[in-house]
């Protein structure tokens, strides 16, 4: 399995002498295409009901579940980067922590999963999963995870967000009802010109 993990990454990860435009677009997805992930939540908040909060709300759950999880797993199983066994090229810094999973990926498909669930925000959760096929190419490409990382991300996020799915209904309704009594008042001109859902 390592040998196919270590044959795969090889294939992928960027050659000495790169594309510059090829390095562009990996380090657009590599590195900063994670931010749309937050930015997802805020506007689906800002612009959905309450029944869409909710849903926000346990993604968000979800993630915190799958991220301490990832966590968990990177301290028990520890599993070197590429570059700390001088495997292919990196093309940025990293710290030389366990590669297993991907945070990045854990992180996007969970919130995209536990989106993907509900009918109300399943649009989002499709399009956030989608995105997480060029961030994987990409994470590999820069030298920072092996195809297996990416492997582990995707059963750590599709486990932690079942599971929040399972128990969600419990605890993500009081929040969005505690928030909204911030919410409201805070945002009270923007609803009403109607920029910002009520």
């Amino acid at each position: 399995m390592e040998a196919l993990n270590r044959s795969l990454f090889l294939l992928i990860n960027a050659s000495v002498q790169p594309e510059s435009v090829t390095v562009a677009l990996a380090m657009l997805f590599g590195e900063y295409a994670i931010w749309l992930v937050p930015a997802t939540l805020v506007v689906c908040w800002l612009r959905g009901n309450d029944i869409v909060r909710e849903r926000l709300i346990e993604a968000s759950a979800s993630a915190l579940v799958a991220l301490l999880a990832a966590q968990i797993i990177g301290l028990t199983w520890p599993h070197p980067r590429p570059f700390m066994i001088g495997l292919g090229h990196t093309l940025i810094a990293h710290g030389a922590d366990s590669s297993l999973p991907s945070d990045h990926l854990t992180f996007l498909w969970t919130v995209a999963f536990s989106l993907a669930m509900h009918p109300e925000a399943r649009r989002a959760g499709w399009v956030l999963a989608l995105l997480g096929l060029p961030m994987a190419w990409a994470r590999i490409y820069i030298g920072v995870h092996f195809p297996l990382d990416i492997a582990g991300a995707a059963l750590v996020s599709g486990i932690s967000a079942w599971l929040c799915a399972l128990t969600g209904r419990w605890f993500a309704a009081p929040v969005v009802r505690a928030a909204m009594l911030a919410y409201r008042p805070l945002f009270g001109p923007l609803i009403r010109r109607g920029w910002v859902s009520r």
